[in-house]
């Protein structure tokens, strides 16, 4: 059977569909999204506690490269094969370089479920893959332009590093990496003990938001359709590529090739927002969150764990 918190995200999911009135308030779901970031950060800089070195700045590097080299490869293939706008190939080759915190939860609950080990820095990529991305995308739209008012880089950074996420995750981070598994468990068991009950409930409500975006099926965007449940998967294998590089063990190599694999649908939609103003933020909504999403929630996941351990035997 699946995790029990994939569960949360069907039932939402089925509720959605069948145009039930259940709802998450608004105020809920803002909450349960600073709990899940914050703790995500928290239990990644308890990990990192002691265990920091040199060593780790080639692999950062590498995984912060990812997450730029994900959107030049997505862009030609949204333009030309997809056939979307300049602003629109821009903004979802930035959101599937970007990545997924819903998705990153929910591999971080499979891996500890099946006991694979993991390694603490895997919180760090998180932010590496999903800032490069954002402001790559950003780039690609500006290099192909011909009449937009270019935003400055200055800018452009400022709202990629002081997005909510980003400030809930480093701050996580931070606070974890100085106190430790055991300094101030008064408050980190506090958080980390409900992570799963977060989860579930932060996954109902996104199969809610992932229903309204599939109803009804926009079947006239069939490419992007297709776009978004092929994606997951061949991205997937660049991840596993990247971790075998890199000598990883297999939990760490099934978080990093699930984020490789996800889409952004909170950071990478603020920033393009606000810097591409042609661009059709509900078109990447409905291939991130409609369909990649639950793709690598329900399915994803647990192939790629099966591929990674064919990979490595």
């Amino acid at each position: 059977m699946p995790d029990i918190v994939v569960m949360f995200f069907l039932l939402g999911l089925i509720a959605g569909l069948v145009r039930s009135d259940l709802k998450v308030p608004k105020a809920t779901y803002d909450t349960m999204s600073l709990l899940l970031m914050l703790t995500i950060g928290l239990k990644g800089g308890m990990a990192l506690h002691g265990n920091i070195s040199w060593e780790l700045v080639p692999e950062l590097l590498l995984v912060a490269a990812l997450g730029g080299i994900v959107p030049l490869l997505l862009f030609p293939v949204l333009r030309k094969l997809v056939h979307l706008s300049l602003a629109d190939s821009a903004s979802i080759a930035a959101h599937y370089g970007s990545v997924s915190a819903g998705t990153f939860a929910v591999a971080l609950a499979y891996v500890e479920t099946n006991h694979l080990a993991v390694a603490p820095e895997v919180t760090l990529y998180l932010v590496l893959l999903e800032l490069p991305a954002i402001v790559v995308g950003l780039l690609l739209y500006r290099r192909y332009q011909t009449d937009t008012a270019a935003t400055s880089m200055g800018n452009l950074w400022h709202e990629s590093f002081t997005n909510r996420g980003v400030i809930l995750l480093l701050g996580g981070v931070i606070i974890g990496f100085m106190y430790g598994y055991q300094t101030g468990s008064e408050v980190t068991e506090l958080f980390t003990g409900i992570f799963k009950a977060v989860l579930a409930l932060f996954l109902l409500e996104m199969g809610l938001v992932a229903a309204a975006t599939l109803q009804p099926i926009p079947f006239k965007h069939w490419r992007l359709l297709a776009f978004a449940l092929l994606a997951p998967s061949v991205l997937a294998l660049l991840g596993i590529a990247a971790g075998n590089v890199m000598g990883l063990d297999v939990g760490t190599t099934l978080i990093l090739a699930s984020l490789v694999a996800s889409a952004s649908y909170i950071a990478a939609p603020a920033a393009i927002k606000s810097s591409i103003n042609d661009a059709d933020i509900g078109l990447a909504m409905l291939a991130s969150l409609g369909l990649t999403f639950p793709f690598n929630v329900i399915f994803g996941i647990s192939f790629y764990h099966h591929i990674i351990e064919w990979v490595f035997v």
